[in-house]
Parts: structure tokens; C-alpha cells; sequence
């Protein structure tokens, strides 16, 4: 089972409410992602913890439902 682009946005705007978020579908299969994720909340923190703070927000469904995503996190 895959999921949708819609789908990882909700999970990530719900974890973290401020976000802007990009999301691509980079082989139009619904399995390999590309997001850019944009947040006040990532400021202070190294990148290895942005990126923490967005994989924990998809409820383990990384390596399962989600196949790939590559990750971009930035501050405002």
C-alpha cells in the first residue's frame, strides 16, 4: 500500500500546524516523495532533529506505506 501526496501533507500539518510544505511525487508511483517542509518550530535545531520532527509526524508509516522521501527542512 502507498500513499498519497495529500496524505503526507495532512500527517505533517498536523504535527506541526506552521509548516509550508512542498511535495512532489518524483516517479508519479506514489511510493518515492521529495518534501520541502518550512517551519519556525526547526529553528535552534540541527538538521538531523528537523528531520526527526518531520519522520516522527508520519506515524511509522516511513518504511511501510511511504517507500521513499527525500527531505529538505528549513527555517523562516
Amino acid at each position: 500500500m502507498s500513499m498519497t501526496k495529500e496524505e503526507i501533507y495532512e500527517l505533517i500539518q498536523k504535527s506541526i500546524p506552521d509548516a509550508k510544505i512542498t511535495i512532489e511525487d518524483l516517479r508519479g508511483d506514489q511510493n518515492h516523495y521529495s518534501a520541502t517542509v518550512i517551519s519556525k518550530s526547526f529553528e535552534g535545531k540541527s538538521k538531523i532533529n528537523q528531520h526527526k520532527i518531520v519522520y516522527d509526524s508520519l506515524q511509522g508509516k516511513m518504511g511501510n506505506e511511504l517507500h521513499a522521501l527525500m527531505l529538505k527542512t528549513k527555517t523562516e
